[in-house]
Protein backbone atom coordinates (compact mmCIF):
# COMPACT_ATOMS: atom_id res chain seq x y z
CA UNK A 1 0.00 0.00 0.00
CA UNK A 2 1.37 3.38 -1.01
CA UNK A 3 1.29 5.93 1.79
CA UNK A 4 0.15 9.31 0.51
CA UNK A 5 1.28 12.33 2.57
CA UNK A 6 -1.64 13.90 4.40
CA UNK A 7 -0.83 17.33 3.02
CA UNK A 8 -1.45 16.17 -0.56
CA UNK A 9 -5.14 15.59 0.15
CA UNK A 10 -5.41 18.73 2.25
CA UNK A 11 -3.75 20.86 -0.45
CA UNK A 12 -5.95 19.40 -3.17
CA UNK A 13 -9.10 20.20 -1.19
CA UNK A 14 -7.86 23.71 -0.40
CA UNK A 15 -7.25 24.41 -4.08
CA UNK A 16 -10.64 23.02 -5.13
CA UNK A 17 -12.49 24.87 -2.38
CA UNK A 18 -10.89 28.22 -3.25
CA UNK A 19 -11.60 27.93 -6.97
CA UNK A 20 -14.34 30.19 -8.34
CA UNK A 21 -15.17 27.54 -10.96
CA UNK A 22 -16.62 24.09 -10.33
CA UNK A 23 -13.84 21.65 -9.41
CA UNK A 24 -13.30 17.89 -9.48
CA UNK A 25 -10.99 16.37 -6.89
CA UNK A 26 -9.86 13.00 -8.28
CA UNK A 27 -8.17 10.23 -6.32
CA UNK A 28 -5.78 8.53 -8.80
CA UNK A 29 -6.60 5.07 -10.05
CA UNK A 30 -4.75 1.86 -9.17
CA UNK A 31 -3.68 3.20 -5.77
CA UNK A 32 -4.49 2.39 -2.15
CA UNK A 33 -3.99 5.14 0.42
CA UNK A 34 -3.60 4.80 4.17
CA UNK A 35 -4.50 8.10 5.79
CA UNK A 36 -5.33 9.70 9.08
CA UNK A 37 -8.85 11.15 9.50
CA UNK A 38 -9.60 13.97 7.07
CA UNK A 39 -12.11 16.79 7.42
CA UNK A 40 -13.05 18.57 4.21
CA UNK A 41 -14.50 21.87 5.40
CA UNK A 42 -16.43 24.62 3.62
CA UNK A 43 -17.85 26.98 2.70
CA UNK A 44 -16.29 26.81 -0.74
CA UNK A 45 -16.48 29.28 -3.63
CA UNK A 46 -18.10 26.83 -6.05
CA UNK A 47 -19.37 23.26 -6.39
CA UNK A 48 -16.95 20.38 -5.80
CA UNK A 49 -17.01 16.78 -7.00
CA UNK A 50 -14.93 14.20 -5.11
CA UNK A 51 -14.34 11.20 -7.33
CA UNK A 52 -12.03 8.23 -7.23
CA UNK A 53 -10.19 6.58 -10.08
CA UNK A 54 -11.35 8.62 -13.04
CA UNK A 55 -12.12 6.37 -16.03
CA UNK A 56 -11.70 3.31 -13.78
CA UNK A 57 -13.78 3.90 -10.65
CA UNK A 58 -13.88 0.32 -9.39
CA UNK A 59 -10.23 -0.48 -8.79
CA UNK A 60 -9.11 1.76 -5.97
CA UNK A 61 -9.70 2.02 -2.25
CA UNK A 62 -9.21 4.51 0.53
CA UNK A 63 -8.56 3.29 4.06
CA UNK A 64 -8.55 5.53 7.11
CA UNK A 65 -8.07 5.51 10.85
CA UNK A 66 -10.91 6.48 13.25
CA UNK A 67 -13.62 8.60 11.57
CA UNK A 68 -12.70 8.27 7.95
CA UNK A 69 -13.96 11.03 5.72
CA UNK A 70 -15.75 14.06 7.14
CA UNK A 71 -17.43 16.76 5.06
CA UNK A 72 -18.22 19.81 7.20
CA UNK A 73 -20.24 22.87 6.19
CA UNK A 74 -20.08 22.01 2.48
CA UNK A 75 -22.59 23.15 -0.14
CA UNK A 76 -23.29 21.80 -3.63
CA UNK A 77 -21.06 18.79 -3.08
CA UNK A 78 -20.85 15.64 -5.22
CA UNK A 79 -19.17 12.50 -3.84
CA UNK A 80 -19.11 9.49 -6.15
CA UNK A 81 -17.37 6.23 -6.99
CA UNK A 82 -15.38 5.80 -3.79
CA UNK A 83 -14.41 2.57 -2.12
CA UNK A 84 -13.76 2.99 1.61
CA UNK A 85 -12.90 0.19 3.99
CA UNK A 86 -12.01 -0.63 7.58
CA UNK A 87 -12.43 2.71 9.28
CA UNK A 88 -12.02 2.46 13.04
CA UNK A 89 -15.23 4.47 13.45
CA UNK A 90 -17.64 6.10 10.99
CA UNK A 91 -16.64 5.84 7.36
CA UNK A 92 -18.23 8.90 5.73
CA UNK A 93 -19.87 11.76 7.63
CA UNK A 94 -21.76 14.77 6.30
CA UNK A 95 -22.05 17.49 8.95
CA UNK A 96 -23.94 20.76 8.45
CA UNK A 97 -23.89 20.38 4.68
CA UNK A 98 -26.47 21.32 2.03
CA UNK A 99 -27.06 20.25 -1.55
CA UNK A 100 -25.16 16.95 -1.48
CA UNK A 101 -25.19 14.13 -4.05
CA UNK A 102 -23.62 10.82 -3.05
CA UNK A 103 -23.48 7.86 -5.44
CA UNK A 104 -21.54 4.73 -6.22
CA UNK A 105 -19.96 4.26 -2.79
CA UNK A 106 -18.73 0.87 -1.61
CA UNK A 107 -18.11 0.79 2.13
CA UNK A 108 -16.92 -2.32 3.98
CA UNK A 109 -15.85 -3.24 7.50
CA UNK A 110 -16.08 -6.43 9.58
CA UNK A 111 -19.52 -7.26 10.97
CA UNK A 112 -18.13 -7.22 14.53
CA UNK A 113 -16.48 -3.78 14.28
CA UNK A 114 -18.32 -1.36 16.63
CA UNK A 115 -19.43 2.18 15.73
CA UNK A 116 -18.41 1.83 12.09
CA UNK A 117 -21.44 3.49 10.48
CA UNK A 118 -21.22 3.54 6.71
CA UNK A 119 -22.75 6.94 5.90
CA UNK A 120 -23.61 9.34 8.74
CA UNK A 121 -25.80 12.38 8.14
CA UNK A 122 -26.09 15.10 10.78
CA UNK A 123 -27.39 18.65 10.52
CA UNK A 124 -27.55 18.29 6.74
CA UNK A 125 -30.27 19.32 4.28
CA UNK A 126 -31.02 18.24 0.73
CA UNK A 127 -28.81 15.17 0.46
CA UNK A 128 -29.31 12.34 -2.04
CA UNK A 129 -27.59 9.00 -1.49
CA UNK A 130 -27.88 6.47 -4.32
CA UNK A 131 -26.54 3.25 -5.82
CA UNK A 132 -24.27 2.36 -2.90
CA UNK A 133 -23.23 -0.90 -1.26
CA UNK A 134 -22.57 -0.79 2.49
CA UNK A 135 -21.60 -3.54 4.89
CA UNK A 136 -20.17 -2.65 8.31
CA UNK A 137 -20.48 -3.37 12.02
CA UNK A 138 -23.02 -0.60 12.67
CA UNK A 139 -25.69 1.34 10.76
CA UNK A 140 -25.32 1.26 6.99
CA UNK A 141 -26.85 4.74 6.98
CA UNK A 142 -27.54 6.80 10.12
CA UNK A 143 -29.53 10.03 10.01
CA UNK A 144 -29.50 12.18 13.13
CA UNK A 145 -30.64 15.55 14.43
CA UNK A 146 -30.86 18.59 12.20
CA UNK A 147 -31.20 16.59 8.99
CA UNK A 148 -33.96 17.37 6.49
CA UNK A 149 -34.85 16.31 2.97
CA UNK A 150 -32.75 13.14 2.91
CA UNK A 151 -33.23 10.65 0.08
CA UNK A 152 -31.60 7.23 -0.12
CA UNK A 153 -32.24 5.08 -3.19
CA UNK A 154 -30.74 1.88 -4.52
CA UNK A 155 -29.02 0.93 -1.26
CA UNK A 156 -27.58 -2.53 -0.59
CA UNK A 157 -26.99 -3.02 3.14
CA UNK A 158 -25.43 -5.88 5.06
CA UNK A 159 -23.89 -6.86 7.32
CA UNK A 160 -24.66 -4.12 9.82
CA UNK A 161 -27.44 -2.60 11.89
CA UNK A 162 -29.62 -1.51 9.00
CA UNK A 163 -30.80 1.95 7.95
CA UNK A 164 -31.51 4.10 10.99
CA UNK A 165 -33.00 7.43 11.91
CA UNK A 166 -31.35 8.24 15.21
CA UNK A 167 -30.55 7.81 17.80
CA UNK A 168 -32.34 11.01 18.81
CA UNK A 169 -32.79 12.72 22.18
CA UNK A 170 -29.74 11.37 24.01
CA UNK A 171 -29.10 13.11 27.33
CA UNK A 172 -32.54 14.78 27.32
CA UNK A 173 -31.60 16.74 24.20
CA UNK A 174 -33.91 18.20 21.58
CA UNK A 175 -33.69 16.60 18.14
CA UNK A 176 -35.44 17.10 14.82
CA UNK A 177 -35.35 14.99 11.64
CA UNK A 178 -37.88 15.38 8.82
CA UNK A 179 -38.64 14.57 5.19
CA UNK A 180 -36.64 11.37 4.84
CA UNK A 181 -37.27 8.86 2.05
CA UNK A 182 -35.64 5.46 1.70
CA UNK A 183 -36.78 3.98 -1.61
CA UNK A 184 -35.51 0.73 -3.14
CA UNK A 185 -33.15 -1.04 -0.77
CA UNK A 186 -32.03 -4.58 -0.07
CA UNK A 187 -30.94 -5.59 3.43
CA UNK A 188 -29.33 -8.95 4.10
CA UNK A 189 -28.36 -10.46 7.44
CA UNK A 190 -28.62 -7.19 9.35
CA UNK A 191 -29.64 -6.87 13.00
CA UNK A 192 -32.26 -4.27 12.04
CA UNK A 193 -33.98 -3.31 8.85
CA UNK A 194 -35.45 0.20 8.78
CA UNK A 195 -35.32 1.70 12.25
CA UNK A 196 -36.26 4.83 14.17
CA UNK A 197 -34.62 5.00 17.61
CA UNK A 198 -35.11 7.65 20.27
CA UNK A 199 -34.05 7.96 23.90
CA UNK A 200 -36.44 8.52 26.78
CA UNK A 201 -36.29 12.10 28.08
CA UNK A 202 -35.57 13.66 24.71
CA UNK A 203 -37.78 16.13 22.86
CA UNK A 204 -38.40 17.29 19.32
CA UNK A 205 -39.67 15.17 16.44
CA UNK A 206 -38.99 12.63 13.72
CA UNK A 207 -41.59 13.25 11.04
CA UNK A 208 -42.57 12.80 7.40
CA UNK A 209 -40.59 9.64 6.82
CA UNK A 210 -41.07 7.06 4.06
CA UNK A 211 -39.63 3.56 3.76
CA UNK A 212 -40.64 2.14 0.38
CA UNK A 213 -39.88 -0.83 -1.88
CA UNK A 214 -37.52 -2.66 0.45
CA UNK A 215 -36.43 -6.30 0.44
CA UNK A 216 -35.39 -8.00 3.67
CA UNK A 217 -33.39 -11.22 3.73
CA UNK A 218 -32.87 -12.86 7.12
CA UNK A 219 -33.11 -9.53 8.98
CA UNK A 220 -33.59 -9.74 12.74
CA UNK A 221 -35.86 -6.69 13.20
CA UNK A 222 -37.14 -5.69 9.75
CA UNK A 223 -39.42 -2.83 10.88
CA UNK A 224 -38.72 -1.18 14.21
CA UNK A 225 -39.61 2.02 16.04
CA UNK A 226 -38.03 2.14 19.48
CA UNK A 227 -38.90 5.17 21.61
CA UNK A 228 -37.21 3.54 24.57
CA UNK A 229 -33.82 3.07 22.98
CA UNK A 230 -31.04 2.53 25.52
CA UNK A 231 -27.45 1.97 24.46
CA UNK A 232 -25.54 1.90 27.73
CA UNK A 233 -24.33 -0.64 30.24
CA UNK A 234 -26.72 0.31 33.04
CA UNK A 235 -30.52 0.48 32.59
CA UNK A 236 -31.86 3.81 31.38
CA UNK A 237 -34.01 5.90 33.68
CA UNK A 238 -37.71 5.72 32.92
CA UNK A 239 -38.90 9.14 31.67
CA UNK A 240 -42.21 10.31 30.23
CA UNK A 241 -40.75 12.93 27.88
CA UNK A 242 -39.98 11.65 24.39
CA UNK A 243 -39.13 12.65 20.82
CA UNK A 244 -42.42 12.67 18.89
CA UNK A 245 -42.51 10.18 16.01
CA UNK A 246 -45.20 10.97 13.45
CA UNK A 247 -46.22 10.55 9.83
CA UNK A 248 -44.20 7.46 8.93
CA UNK A 249 -45.04 5.31 5.90
CA UNK A 250 -43.89 1.71 5.44
CA UNK A 251 -44.84 0.64 1.91
CA UNK A 252 -44.10 -2.50 -0.11
CA UNK A 253 -41.68 -4.09 2.33
CA UNK A 254 -41.19 -7.82 1.83
CA UNK A 255 -38.89 -10.67 2.83
CA UNK A 256 -37.84 -12.72 5.79
CA UNK A 257 -37.16 -12.07 9.45
CA UNK A 258 -34.61 -14.05 11.43
CA UNK A 259 -36.64 -13.42 14.60
CA UNK A 260 -40.26 -14.23 15.42
CA UNK A 261 -41.22 -10.54 15.57
CA UNK A 262 -40.90 -8.88 12.18
CA UNK A 263 -42.55 -5.63 13.27
CA UNK A 264 -41.79 -3.84 16.54
CA UNK A 265 -43.40 -0.45 17.09
CA UNK A 266 -42.80 0.39 20.73
CA UNK A 267 -43.74 3.97 21.49
CA UNK A 268 -44.03 6.28 24.46
CA UNK A 269 -47.12 6.25 26.66
CA UNK A 270 -47.23 10.05 26.90
CA UNK A 271 -46.00 10.78 23.35
CA UNK A 272 -47.44 7.91 21.29
CA UNK A 273 -46.44 7.51 17.67
CA UNK A 274 -48.90 9.17 15.28
CA UNK A 275 -49.75 8.70 11.65
CA UNK A 276 -47.99 5.36 11.19
CA UNK A 277 -49.06 3.67 7.93
CA UNK A 278 -48.33 0.05 7.01
CA UNK A 279 -49.12 -0.69 3.38
CA UNK A 280 -48.31 -3.79 1.38
CA UNK A 281 -46.20 -5.54 4.03
CA UNK A 282 -45.25 -9.22 3.63
CA UNK A 283 -42.68 -10.36 6.17
CA UNK A 284 -42.27 -13.97 7.22
CA UNK A 285 -40.09 -15.90 9.59
CA UNK A 286 -37.46 -18.40 8.59
CA UNK A 287 -38.72 -21.37 6.63
CA UNK A 288 -41.82 -19.45 5.62
CA UNK A 289 -43.25 -19.46 9.14
CA UNK A 290 -45.66 -16.75 10.18
CA UNK A 291 -44.04 -13.80 11.95
CA UNK A 292 -45.51 -11.61 14.70
CA UNK A 293 -45.97 -7.89 15.27
CA UNK A 294 -45.64 -6.00 18.57
CA UNK A 295 -47.28 -2.58 18.42
CA UNK A 296 -47.69 -0.46 21.55
CA UNK A 297 -48.83 3.15 22.02
CA UNK A 298 -49.10 3.92 18.33
CA UNK A 299 -51.86 5.13 16.01
CA UNK A 300 -51.48 2.79 13.05
CA UNK A 301 -53.37 2.54 9.79
CA UNK A 302 -53.05 -0.61 7.69
CA UNK A 303 -53.70 -0.54 3.93
CA UNK A 304 -53.90 -3.51 1.61
CA UNK A 305 -52.32 -6.77 2.69
CA UNK A 306 -50.24 -6.39 5.86
CA UNK A 307 -48.52 -9.41 7.35
CA UNK A 308 -47.88 -9.58 10.21
CA UNK A 309 -50.62 -7.23 11.30
CA UNK A 310 -50.68 -4.92 14.30
CA UNK A 311 -54.44 -5.33 14.67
Amino acid sequence: MEVMPQRAFNNAWKAACSSSQGSVLVVPKNKNYLLKPITFEGPCKSSITLQSCKDAPTVCAIAFFQDALIFYNCKNLIVKNLKIQNSQKMHVSFEKCAGVEVSGLTITAPADSPNTDGIHVTGTQNIQISSSVIGTGDDCISIVSGSQKVQATGITCGPGHGISIGSLGDGNSEAHVSDVTVNVATLTGTTNGVRIKTWQGGSGSASNIKFQNIEMHDVKNPIIIDQKYCDQDKPCKSQSQAVQVQNVLYQNIKGTSSSSEAIQIVCSEKFPCKGIVLQGIDLRGGGGKAAKAECNNAKITEKGNVSPSCT
